[in-house]
């Protein structure tokens, strides 16, 4: 089983979300639940994948005021979730405010605390993106000072594309959490992804999670391509 890749179930039911975690969950340890499969069936989800042995990423994203995302992030907690994500966008205080909550609410309830990590710069994005949303800094410095300032914040790590890896570590130390989209194995298409690596290349530049959907669920035989992508984890 690898614990290295998290499976994007980026789905609409929990009836389909069971089959994958049935028909995978021997082969990796962790599910990544998003907005989509999320806003249609909501914490049952989640609660169906714990009890089925594997690990939960919630991937909601928050971003909004500080007492509105500590409070949904004390929530994800209570559900028993692995990992959660705000949006570092939000702010230090909206990042600091929900680290602190996380921790005291994780102590609290006797359970071991979630991987608290910040989205940069989505891996849709581009300079060219970016500019347009009226964000002049370069797209490489923007990741950098958002990561320094999820780390101030005391969150555990970030979200980023495969090419900041590097640089976020060497600002960052090896000990601060990187989970990477935008993975695309030697043999899938880029999809709708701008900034990407293989599985090779991300573990070598440091990732320590990959977050991989579609080489996997559209592939022919999933866990063929579960095996092919960690032929090429080794490789890294």
């Amino acid at each position: 089983m690898s614990n290295n890749i998290i499976v994007a179930l980026d789905v609409e039911s929990k009836k389909e979300a069971r089959k994958w975690v049935d028909r995978i969950g021997d082969y990796v340890g962790f599910f990544k639940v998003g907005k989509q499969l999320f806003t249609a069936e909501g914490p049952q989800v989640v609660s169906m994948i714990k009890d089925s042995g594997g690990g939960v990423f919630l991937d909601l994203k928050f971003h909004d005021i500080p007492n509105t995302v500590a409070a949904a992030s004390v929530q994800a907690v209570k559900l028993g979730v692995d990992m959660l994500n705000v949006h570092a966008l939000g702010g230090f205080d909206m990042m600091a405010r929900t680290a602190e909550d996380v921790r005291n609410e994780a102590e609290r309830s006797g359970v071991k605390k979630p991987v608290l990590i910040a989205v940069t710069i989505l891996t849709s994005m581009n300079d060219e993106g970016l500019d347009e949303a009226g964000i002049m800094t370069p797209l490489t410095d923007e990741v950098i000072k958002l990561a320094l300032l999820a780390k101030k914040a005391g969150l555990d790590g970030v979200v980023a594309s495969p090419q900041e890896i590097n640089i976020i570590k060497e600002a960052c130390g090896d000990d601060f959490v990187v989970v990477t989209p935008g993975v695309r194995p030697s043999f899938a298409s880029l999809d709708d992804q701008k900034r990407v690596m293989t599985p090779s290349e991300a573990v070598k530049a440091g990732a320590d999670y990959l977050v991989i959907g579609r080489p996997i669920t559209k592939a022919v035989d999933p866990i063929k391509a579960i095996r092919l992508i960690e032929e090429e984890l080794c490789q890294g």
